[in-house]
């Protein structure tokens, strides 16, 4: 028996021993920098303790194909107004058969490339996932709701989710978004470039003004009873209901954001 072989069983039993079941749909969020943990081998231990009826959801995103978000921001620092344009003028379109997700780690591109992968339409905030509820989940993304009731994130909290976050904490729990929407979060502009007629055209839309800044502190009020930790391929793991994680979200925010 390979040691790959070996290091497959042992993630594969490590996630049993988190918690996580057959039949489950969990959203997965990795950091597998330092870790030693190989991404394919990584998705095929997920999609081996979940089984055939199960299903693994990842973060897509693509921040970068936008003029408004931050990331593009960084892209362009010290270009001339007149480079930026032209930048700005050449930057293709999404396409989620294609384009890449940034920031996102290897966990998810790996889940994104996989064989009968389903990625969602958004253009800045899609989810990639693999298995039965896949493309149930993933089929309505609206353009103006990015992480609300409408898009897949909504999906998973409707069918009882559960959280999976491999050596990251809370500042990147993208189900803390969905509570934004529900406190009544500020609405702000945003600009994308997406597939039209005639090639990339650029689109304006309004939508919840998305801010993880607080995060950290809205995940350290977590209840722990609420969560169940372990070590998996030598880092630590968390497993948690999608359903607790928002609703503590949204009583944290109704009380402490302004």
């Amino acid at each position: 028996m390979t040691d790959t072989v070996v290091e497959r069983g042992g993630l594969a039993r490590q996630l049993t021993e988190l918690g996580l079941r057959a039949g489950e749909t969990v959203l997965v969020h990795a950091g597998l920098g330092g870790t030693g943990m190989d991404a394919p081998e990584l998705r095929d231990a997920l999609l081996r303790t979940v089984g055939e009826e199960g299903t693994v959801v990842v973060p897509a995103f693509t921040a970068e194909n936008s003029d408004t978000s931050s990331a593009h921001l960084r892209r362009i620092a010290g270009m001339t107004p007149t480079q930026a344009a032209a930048f700005r003028a050449t930057m293709p379109a999404f396409d989620p058969a294609r384009t890449p997700s940034t920031g996102m780690g290897r966990l998810a591109e790996s889940v994104r490339t996989a064989g009968g992968a389903v990625r969602s339409a958004h253009p800045q905030t899609s989810f990639a996932a693999l298995g039965r509820r896949a493309g149930e989940l993933l089929a309505r993304h609206p353009l103006s709701c990015h992480l609300g009731e409408e898009s897949p994130l909504g999906a998973l909290y409707r069918a009882g989710a559960r959280v999976l976050m491999i050596n990251v904490g809370f500042s990147v729990c993208t189900a803390f978004h969905l509570a934004e929407y529900r406190t009544g979060a500020p609405l702000r502009r945003y600009a994308c470039v997406v597939r039209g007629a005639d090639g990339p055209e650029w689109t304006e839309y309004l939508d919840v003004e998305l801010d993880d800044t607080d995060f950290d502190a809205i995940g350290a009020a977590f209840s722990w009873n609420l969560e169940q930790k372990g070590q998996l391929g030598g880092t630590i793991a968390t497993l948690f209901s999608i359903t607790d994680a928002v609703n503590h979200a949204e009583a944290w925010m109704s009380e402490k954001r302004r």
